[in-house]
């Protein structure tokens, strides 16, 4: 049989990438407006933020694009034949669905002691609310695997249009679910009467998404020879025990980062409002990060993968920093613009139905502080997926292991909450806010070990050019962020969905141009070379 494809530059894959991602995002942007306008900040969807944190987490771990059984599928795949990869993938995925049906079960089982595991100050409604709620949604777990496994062979196959625009059609089965149950109640969604119901809708509909994600891909694995339907028992072949060699370390080490969420929830938990805010800021922010990680990490990981032979040391070199400072270029930016605007991007695309200007309040100072560790956020993604291509889960899981450490202190620095001895430890009260920066903080470490590993291990690496260069594109950010911020608090902008539109639009737009200008007379490569296929593409148009 024939290897795995080569054949797409990485400008096409990433083209690809990109129009199937911004699809699936718009998708999820536009799911997390209907739950806005249908439950605000209530009990529904509080619950829906705790209930969702382990089948979520096991959906985004292991089903996710760049997650690590997507990531060690392809590194593994990437250098195998179609019969062999058909072979490797249904071992993989008979040891993977025979543990996850047990974690299924478990789900289901203990679902109440992991809510209050989860959230410990959860009234008593929203407490019982999340424990049904988990139930329905405990078989993501098994799909979760399966969906990571069979798109990571995907990719592997030089298929990235499928697995990138999946998530669509989770989002697509909220939005239906909901839209169903508003057709139904009509207003009375929102009253206490049905805020059980709207919470089981919002809990079945997320499962009904990962299934229709599994779903979907089966054809495409027949059509490239890669599924089986059948049980193979084979952990001994040596393409299986590589997969699991680079999994199982990699699925620590990002379950490790997720446990920072836990850790999060624990404190925000007596925090009213807290979980659901931190769901629509991170949403805003997910869906322009998630786009631009994809976009970068999906063609490169294949390449970091290629490039692990000592004579090719310098091109391994070289396609880190491309990452790094594309990057840098394309997060800072965009974080600098989420700080300067976070109020006029809330009030566009929240703020109607249940979600009141409190709402608005708290998920604007959430998304703050999201804006603040965009850029370090995925270059800490950048770096772990180099290690992922050495074969080395090890370092990335050791380092999230001190990360979770770091989180709970700072928590208790930023937000405050009791000690193991019945005491309240001191905060500096941020508030919800501290979460975030606690998280900031921890990507900030992480990514600075990650590079001083890799600058021992690959014989030095020049991290004053490097840091320079991420220090003239962060003063470019600034600038135009605070630019943006300018105009758009300097005017008297009407109030209504024109002024709600432009506001944030020509702000946006005013802050980006300048990053443009002060990016490229800084000088960086990287940067001056995305701005300008940029403008050429829209000179074309």
């Amino acid at each position: 049989m024939a290897s795995m494809p080569r054949s797409r530059s990485l400008k096409r894959i990433a083209l690809i990438v990109a129009v199937a991602t911004a699809l699936s995002k718009v998708a999820g942007l536009v799911r997390q407006q209907v739950i806005a306008a249908a439950f605000g900040v209530g009990a529904a969807y509080d619950a829906y933020n705790y209930a969702y944190v382990l089948p979520g987490f096991l959906l985004i771990l292991l089903g996710g694009i760049n997650g690590p059984f997507h990531s060690a599928m392809v590194s593994v795949l990437a250098r195998r034949d179609r019969q062999e990869g058909a072979h490797v993938l249904a071992a993989i995925n008979t040891l993977v669905g025979a543990a996850l049906l047990v974690v299924t079960l478990l789900l289901v089982v203990a679902a109440d002691p992991l809510i209050d595991l989860v959230g410990p100050g959860l009234d008593p409604e929203r407490h019982a609310i999340a424990v049904l709620q988990l139930r329905w949604m405990a078989p993501m777990a098994l799909f979760a695997g399966l969906i990571g496994l069979g798109f990571g062979a995907l990719n592997a196959a030089d298929e990235f249009w499928l697995p990138s625009v999946s998530p669509l059609l989770s989002s697509a089965a909220v939005i239906a679910g909901i839209g169903v149950l508003w057709f139904q109640l009509g207003p009375e969604i929102t009253s206490n009467r049905y805020v059980l119901l709207g919470g089981v809708v919002l809990a079945g509909t997320t499962t009904l998404g990962a299934v229709l994600q599994w779903l979907v891909q089966l054809p495409a694995l027949a059509r490239q020879g890669l599924h089986r339907f059948r049980l193979v028992w084979d952990w001994q072949h040596p393409g299986v025990r590589e997969v699991l060699q680079v999994m199982g370390p990699a699925t620590f080490s990002s379950g490790m980062l997720q446990i920072n969420v836990f850790v999060d929830l624990f404190f925000a938990s007596g925090i009213a409002g807290a979980a659901a805010g931190l769901g629509y800021a991170n949403l805003l922010v997910q869906t322009p990060l998630g786009l631009i990680s994809n976009v970068l990490l999906v063609p490169l990981l294949p390449v970091y993968a290629r490039l692990t032979a000592p004579e090719d040391r310098p091109q391994l070199v070289a396609r880190i920093r491309q990452g790094l400072m594309l990057s840098s270029a394309s997060m800072l930016p965009l974080g600098a613009l989420m700080v300067g605007l976070a109020g006029p991007i809330v009030d566009l695309v929240y703020e109607r139905g249940a979600f009141d200007a409190a709402a608005g309040d708290l998920v604007d100072d959430l998304l703050m502080a999201y804006g603040i560790g965009m850029a370090v956020y995925l270059g800490r993604d950048v770096l772990v997926r180099v290690f992922y291509a050495l074969g080395d889960g090890n370092t990335p899981f050791r380092l999230s292991m001190a990360g979770i450490g770091l989180n709970a202190l700072f928590d208790w620095l930023l937000v405050g909450g009791p000690t193991p001895w019945g005491q309240q430890l001191p905060a500096l009260d941020f508030g919800a806010p501290g979460l975030v920066l606690a998280t900031v903080g921890v990507n900030v470490f992480t990514c600075g070990a990650l590079l001083w590993v890799l600058h021992r291990r690959l014989g030095g690496l020049p991290l004053l050019v490097w840091g320079r260069d991420t220090a003239l594109l962060l003063l470019a950010a600034c600038l135009g962020g605070a630019l943006a911020w300018a105009l758009a608090n300097g005017l008297a902008w009407p109030q209504n969905l024109a002024g709600l539109l432009l506001r944030p639009a020509l702000a946006g737009a005013l802050g980006l141009a300048v990053f443009g200008l002060v990016a490229s007379a800084s000088g960086v490569p990287e940067a001056r070379q995305m701005l300008t296929q940029l403008g050429s593409r829209i000179r074309r148009r």
